[in-house]
């Protein structure tokens, strides 16, 4: 059973232009897509990892009681477990879409040619 994409055929015998996959619109489209959607990520990854170590260190109001014994310290550490895992999760949805896309792209850089 091949496991490679239909066009790894294809690819063997051509070489890409990779200056010429890297100006071509559906290219720019692509990186502008996986931008839009990685950096906002990253940004409220960092700021939500961030928090407690800086909250815990120049306030207290974390330190306050959320339910019995269990102050708001460990209610936000515990959402960043579940926070880690939801990006994830999104993540790797997102990258099945940005890996469809990419195949798209050398699938129409090989027929259109792209290639040299």
């Amino acid at each position: 059973m091949n496991t490679q994409p239909a066009f790894a055929e294809k690819k063997k015998n051509k070489q890409i232009d990779f200056v010429k996959v890297e100006e071509s619109k559906q290219f720019k489209k692509f990186m502008r897509d996986k931008k839009k959607f990685i950096i906002p990520m990253t940004i409220f990854f960092l700021i939500f990892y961030f928090l407690l170590p800086i909250f815990t260190s120049y306030t207290s109001f974390l330190n306050t009681s959320f339910f019995g014994d269990i102050s708001w310290v460990w209610v936000f550490a515990f959402a960043q477990f579940i926070m880690t895992w939801v990006l994830c999760t999104i993540y790797v949805k997102k990258a099945g879409r940005f890996d469809e896309q990419a195949e798209e792209i050398v699938k129409d850089q090989l027929n259109k040619g792209g290639n040299t």
